[in-house]
């Protein structure tokens, strides 16, 4: 036998030798997975025997601003990547939820048409004749605000489709100039005495996501990231909605990004979602969608939001917030369960045998993949909170 022989034999031995006296790859990304999770969302022992039994686990994130509310949850699926994002972009602005009450998505360049669907409540018109900075019932900046009262004909007839076409001219402008100029242009909220910085606001939350675009750029000692961890991004849409969630209709654009990764575990897609406006109770919102593969576990989907409100301050602020948040916990518990029954449901062999079955589950998928859309774009069940919010103790305590 010859010398390079045994010394090919003594390395492949060594290999081997080396992997039996080691933690498979897959130990270690259920490892890091597990780590991240406990340090950055104060996961429990129990939650991640939990994951490994194949349960959904949602959980409420620590958070140190009184206007946050953060949850996270994680639930296994039975899909590749590719059907994951592809049934997403799918889904991205159908109307498939009834508290979804109009939906739309801007073009490459913005135009009017684009907000053609979009309708102004009756009330918020009203409310918009009374309105001043520092106390006003819609969310806007100074100047928009302004524009109300110098371009509006309060008095005429037509005051109402006045305010409604001014409104979405204010819409357009704005979107228009975030994708010129992009975080320079995000408004600042001046609804109330405080004002609100959307950029303050996004780069707080963001700050504080864990599988934040920025993270996985950069890379970051929980992410392991490496030469193949950049972000590519692979779509990305400004979308409009107005969604019943309970005291008053809530008009909100977001600007939705997905990203891919070419590594084969860790997060291989990211969606993130940023609030660019929302007429009421919201002061910023930021949520991130990841398909996590993880070796031997198999892939997670992963969702985090993060949204500051303006409704926890005042007497019964706890109150409101222990409501919200047990609220959000169950119905992010709920949407992620049937996403997993859907995602699966379509990744299912279907035979030429079965086609009624085959039609019925590409359209659980279809009502599942909008639930999860529906979660993506921040209705994360605060419909306690709106009731609530407008709870006056001195007009009340005598019932």
């Amino acid at each position: 036998m010859s010398s390079r022989l045994i010394l090919v034999m003594f390395i492949a031995f060594c290999f081997l030798m080396w992997i039996g006296s080691n933690p498979t790859s897959a130990q270690n990304s259920v490892s890091e997975l597990s780590r991240l999770l406990s340090e950055k969302a104060a996961f429990s022992e129990e939650d991640f025997a939990q994951l490994q039994q194949g349960h959904t686990v949602v959980n409420l994130i620590p958070v140190q601003n009184v206007r946050e509310i953060a949850v996270l949850g994680l639930v296994r699926l039975n899909v590749s990547a590719e059907e994951f994002v592809e049934s997403f972009r799918e889904t991205m602005v159908r109307k498939g939820d009834p508290a979804i009450l109009e939906i739309g998505r801007f073009s490459k360049n913005p135009t009017l048409d684009d907000l053609r669907d979009l309708t102004i409540e009756n009330r918020d018109i009203d409310d918009l004749k009374e309105c001043v900075a520092g106390q006003c019932a819609v969310k806007l900046s100074s100047a928009m605000i302004k524009r109300f009262h110098k371009e509006v004909n309060w008095e005429a007839e037509d005051y109402r489709l006045q305010v409604t076409q001014l409104f979405k001219q204010i819409l357009l402008e704005y979107v228009t100039d975030y994708l010129a100029r992009g975080e320079a242009a995000l408004i600042a909220y001046e609804d109330k005495q405080k004002s609100i910085s959307l950029a303050k606001e996004q780069r707080s939350l963001m700050a504080t996501a864990i599988y934040s675009p920025d993270a996985l750029s950069k890379g970051s000692e929980h992410l392991k990231t490496s030469s193949k961890s950049a972000l590519n991004q692979v779509e990305s849409a400004l979308v409009w909605s107005k969604m019943d969630i309970g005291l008053k209709p809530v008009i909100a654009i977001n600007h939705i990004t997905i990203y891919k990764r070419e590594e084969t575990s860790g997060p291989q897609i990211l969606v993130a979602s940023k609030q660019l406006y929302a007429n009421h109770y919201y002061d910023s919102s930021v949520a991130l969608t990841a398909f996590v593969n993880v070796p031997g576990a198999g892939p997670y989907l992963y969702y985090e939001n993060r949204s500051r409100v303006d409704g926890f301050g005042g007497f019964f602020g706890k109150m409101k917030r222990g409501i919200v948040e047990t609220k959000a916990v169950d119905t992010l518990q709920a949407v992620l369960e049937n996403s997993k029954l859907t995602l699966s449901a379509r990744n299912s062999t279907q035979t030429d045998s079965e086609p009624v079955a085959s039609v019925q589950n590409w359209r659980r998928w279809k009502i599942g993949s909008a639930h999860l859309i529906f979660l993506f774009l921040l209705i994360t069940a605060f419909t306690a909170l709106l009731v609530l919010s407008n709870y006056s103790p001195k007009r009340n305590l005598g019932r």
